[in-house]
């Protein structure tokens, strides 16, 4: 006999509605707490949405930040902000650091001038410094960057609520979509919380994080409509527990193998990527967390129409939209 695995029981009745208010008024507090935190501390942008230039150095020698700072702080380049990289790939005797110089008043970037003489002056105190990339972004193009990114997200959500209000009703729809909004904005709360760096890449990770989210939700509403025929006077509750737990194997399996995959690239994927990867870990476990425990709940008090219809497009639709190909 074959062996498989399963991370839960063929057979599961967990009461997902049992903490009902209390989870939903968690999930409340965390938007709440997250907004508040980009409100007061902001984000961290990058140089991508900053504007500025940022110079990677490395060295054989011990990265001293207060010996760079100090080196510095006599060229009057503005704001200067430097911090170390640490990443387990790194040979013993590789020390990288990243010093990113504001944008100048009247300067798009750093001038060549400007970057040889903050080179010549880390040479001074580090002989064994390199600089392996040097990166400029201009203030204008950063703010148009930013707009567009936000402009992405809204309209990445906006193709979502269309989708899925075609392909189920529009209760599945307002449940779906405040299950992202309720990802993405904790996923950035997080950052500004914790201050990490929030540049492009990171928005490219919250695009994919609504994909994700919508396809694990998508999947268990696909399979509440299928009851929805099959259990025509069961209660919508007990309906929705019973569609939960006969896909939550699927759930955890799927998330757990990508858990796994990200894991290892934050692990071995090197510094330049770990901020995608993080965002990644961290909103593929808020995204199952509100499939299970946003999106259904949203449906449940907006309830849903169970009267008979005529079946306009074939077994099993329950609206003229229903059978659209996913």
């Amino acid at each position: 006999m074959a062996f498989r695995l399963r991370l839960v029981p063929v057979k599961t009745t967990i009461d997902f509605f049992k903490l009902q208010w209390i989870t939903f008024g968690a999930s409340a507090l965390a938007v709440v707490l997250s907004l508040i935190s980009v409100a007061v501390l902001g984000l961290n942008f990058g140089v991508d949405f900053k504007g500025g230039t940022t110079i990677r150095t490395e060295s054989t020698l011990a990265v001293d930040v207060g010996v760079y700072r100090e080196a510095l702080s006599a060229l009057d380049v503005g704001n200067v902000s430097i911090s170390q990289v640490f990443d387990p790939n790194f040979r013993e005797d590789q020390h990288v650091a990243s010093i990113r110089i504001e944008a100048q008043e009247g300067d798009e970037v750093a001038s060549p001038e400007t970057i040889a003489r903050i080179e010549a002056a880390l040479i001074a105190v580090d002989p064994a410094i390199t600089f392996p990339s040097v990166e400029s972004v201009g203030p204008k193009v950063s703010a148009e960057l930013i707009w567009t990114a936000i402009l992405a997200v809204v309209a990445g959500s906006a193709g979502i609520w269309i989708y899925v209000w075609l392909r189920f009703e529009w209760q599945f729809a307002v449940g779906t979509v405040a299950a992202l909004i309720h990802d993405v904005v904790v996923t950035v709360g997080v950052f500004s919380i914790l201050q990490l760096e929030f540049d492009l890449t990171i928005v490219a990770a919250l695009l994919t994080i609504l994909g994700y989210s919508v396809n694990d939700t998508v999947v268990i509403f696909d399979r509440l409509r299928e009851n929805l025929v099959k259990y025509k006077t069961m209660p919508l509750r007990e309906m929705m527990n019973l569609t939960a737990n006969e896909t939550l194997s699927r759930t955890i399996m799927t998330a757990t193998t990508t858990l796994l995959s990200l894991t290892c690239l934050f692990i071995f994927g090197g510094d330049v990527i770990r901020g995608f990867v993080f965002a990644m870990l961290f909103g593929v476990v808020i995204g199952t967390y509100s499939t299970l425990y946003v999106a259904k709940n949203i449906v449940l008090v907006l309830g849903l129409d169970r009267s008979d219809k005529p079946k306009k497009t074939g077994k099993g639709a329950d609206h003229e939209f229903a059978n659209i190909d996913a």
